[in-house]
């Protein structure tokens, strides 16, 4: 009787250790095999490039090449859609033109011989001017200079930089890529130590001539459109350092050289050298040792932020350097000489042309949409590495400078025309403007100008139209 016993009690021992031991090995096993024999590890999961949403907007380079057989609006269908764009409500018209980029031919006009004023229009002939007799890579130097015979003598020299920086130089900048911080520091340790007592003088003699053009409005120089100029500047004269809008100093070139001084007897402190704070205009001698300098942005860089923001100031300094690589005094008189120069080799018709100034602030002032389309088409042909970075410099519609905030959503079939059109925008009281170029759905690229003047009260309509138009350009068959 015990035998039975002792073998069912077995059994159920037997029972109990396979029940505890079968849940055990299918937990041990996987793992025991992983280490023994290890699985090929598996690639992540990677999403395909046009699923991963983009972080940015891309910019695009005026336009990849283009067929010249691509197709050409008609005349006899663009003309009634254009038309019907360019209406205002109010005083004042349009007068306008459309040209093929390809042979020139014009595509649409409405009084494109009318002369009027611009506005910042104009600063395409400065663009043109600054990069026909100036390279896109040169670069303005700032510089410090010791007149041998001279001891005590420092002279602050501007090269027509007036997009310094007060601190440090910047080198991936275009404002503040030169900085009078590192030049005071680069002269400090270039001077011998416990030398001194040193004097500033600033040299800016660079710039001939009045520093105000007499046509432009008061008005406009209380608001900080425009400023005396002068042949260095900190952040194109505006008071506030990273600022493009408000109050601009009244002597921009004084100002920079005070901020240097200040920058010099910091740095120069550190070595025992002494500087005096007062700083005293006058021109460097011509004989004197180069201790420091700073170089700006490129030209290129320079004209391309110039027709971004529209900077009045810096388009007068870059007309005034254009004077000067054309052979002619750095005065306004030479500026606007160089730019109707400039002009002229592209073949702008002559007649009628009146530059005031290179801003577009000047009232004076006089040219037709049929000059500007003749400009423009100049540089989307030509084969000048500088007047071809002109037609790449223009702000892009809905994405840039001066037309970041315009063709978006709000603005109605306007829209049509977001990162495709290019163009110079400009505005005075009684006139817009909207010169550029687009490429039409079709892939043909076009030229156009359309200004309005004698406008009251209806600005910002006329400026809605200008976009329109441009906009059916950018959407054109119109075959």
């Amino acid at each position: 009787m015990k035998r039975p016993l002792r073998l069912l009690a077995g059994l159920l021992l037997v029972l109990v250790m396979a029940a505890i031991a079968v849940p055990l090995a299918a937990r041990l096993t996987p793992a025991v095999l992983a280490v023994v024999d290890p699985a090929p590890p598996v690639e992540p999961p990677v999403t395909p490039g046009p699923q991963v949403p983009p972080t940015s907007v891309a910019l695009p380079d005026v336009v990849t090449p283009l067929s010249p057989s691509a197709a050409v609006p008609e005349p006899a269908l663009l003309g009634p859609a254009l038309d019907a764009a360019l209406q205002i409500p109010g005083p004042g018209s349009f007068a306008g033109t459309v040209v093929d980029s390809v042979d020139g031919s014009v595509l649409y006009g409405r009084d494109p011989a009318r002369l009027q004023p611009p506005a910042s229009n104009i600063k395409l002939f400065t663009a043109v001017a600054a990069l026909t007799f100036g390279q896109p890579g040169r670069t303005l130097e700032t510089t410090v200079l010791a007149p041998e015979g001279m001891p005590g003598a420092l002279y602050l020299r501007g090269g027509g930089d007036v997009l310094l920086g007060s601190g440090p130089s910047d080198p991936g900048a275009v404002v503040g890529r030169a900085g009078l911080g590192t030049l005071a520091a680069d002269t400090a340790a270039a001077l011998p130590e416990g030398s001194g007592p040193y004097t500033v003088y600033l040299d800016d003699t660079l710039f001939a001539g009045a520093t105000l053009n007499p046509t432009w409005a008061p008005g406009d120089i209380d608001a900080g459109e425009i400023a005396p100029l002068h042949a260095l500047a900190v952040n194109s004269a505006w008071l506030e350092e990273g600022r493009t809008a408000g109050p601009r100093s009244a002597d921009a070139a004084l100002d920079a050289a005070r901020t240097f001084t200040d920058a010099l007897i910091a740095a120069a402190a550190d070595r025992g050298i002494t500087v005096r704070p007062e700083v005293e205009r006058q021109a460097a001698p011509e004989a004197a040792e180069t201790l420091a300098a700073v170089e700006s942005a490129p030209l290129e860089d320079q004209v391309r932020r110039m027709l971004e923001i529209s900077d009045n100031y810096l388009a007068e300094a870059l007309a005034r350097l254009a004077a000067l690589d054309s052979g002619r005094p750095a005065s306004f008189g030479g500026a606007t000489e160089a730019l109707a120069a400039a002009a002229a080799r592209l073949g702008v018709p002559e007649e009628g042309l009146v530059i005031g100034d290179a801003a577009g602030l000047s009232t004076r002032s006089a040219v037709s949409p049929a000059q500007l389309a003749v400009l423009v088409r100049g540089t989307t042909t030509s084969e000048e590495q500088g007047l071809a970075a002109v037609a790449r410099s223009l702000p892009i519609a809905g994405l840039t400078g001066t037309l970041a905030t315009r063709f978006n959503a709000d603005d109605g079939p306007a829209v049509a025309g977001a990162g495709t059109v290019r163009a110079k925008t400009g505005t005075l009281n009684a006139v817009t403007g909207l010169t550029g170029h687009v490429v039409t759905a079709d892939g043909r690229l076009l030229v156009f100008s359309f200004l309005a003047a004698g406008l009251d009260g209806n600005t910002v309509e006329a400026r809605a139209a200008a976009d329109r138009a441009a906009a059916v350009l950018a959407g054109c068959g119109c075959r």
